[in-house]
């Protein structure tokens, strides 16, 4: 399986071990990992519901499948909770204005924030990325839109999914 990387990168695949701590994870652990990829409680509790997974293919044919199936107040509910990416922290100022301009008209126009999926761009290509993304999609009607969020979501569930297992993030100690 290919995981997308950025030019210049190579990406390791998440391991055998990884989707089985995965597998093997207390239920809460799974659902808390699951939320920081896409926070939608019906997407994580489906998905970790059904495990254990064979394999990766199989966790994300699973994640992809539960996030073509959100529905309206799924799709909210994850949408709700999502930020605009970061620009590198060397972005000029005018930058930070149109971004900022543009975000607003497209939550004006569509009331949630804008998203997208950067994982296949290099970071110094970000910004015109998400300026172009922006001004492309406020063309689209409100359900058009939706559909476009929608899959931006989903394509964002899978990257952040890739990550959590390439490098999770160990439990909280109790307090």
């Amino acid at each position: 399986m290919a995981i997308p990387a950025l030019p210049g990168q190579t990406r390791t695949p998440p391991s055998v071990a990884a989707v089985e701590g995965f597998n093997t994870a207390p239920a809460d652990e799974a659902h808390a990992t699951l939320l920081t990829c896409l926070h939608s409680l019906r997407w994580a509790h489906r998905i970790a519901d059904h495990r254990p997974y064979p394999d990766l293919d199989s966790l994300l044919a699973a994640a992809d499948e539960a996030a073509y199936d959100l529905s309206p107040t799924d799709l909210a509910e994850a949408l709700a909770a999502e930020s605009l990416p970061a620009l590198p922290e060397d972005t000029y100022s005018a930058a930070h204005t149109a971004l900022s301009a543009a975000h607003a008209a497209y939550e004006a126009r569509f009331g949630h924030v804008f998203v997208i999926y950067l994982g296949d761009v290099a970071p110094e290509e970000a910004l015109d990325r998400i300026l172009e993304g922006i001004r492309s999609r406020l063309a689209n009607d409100p359900d058009e839109e939706r559909v476009v969020a929608a899959e931006e979501l989903r394509r964002l569930a899978r990257g952040r999914l890739i990550s959590a297992l390439v490098n999770p993030t160990p439990p909280a100690a109790p307090k």
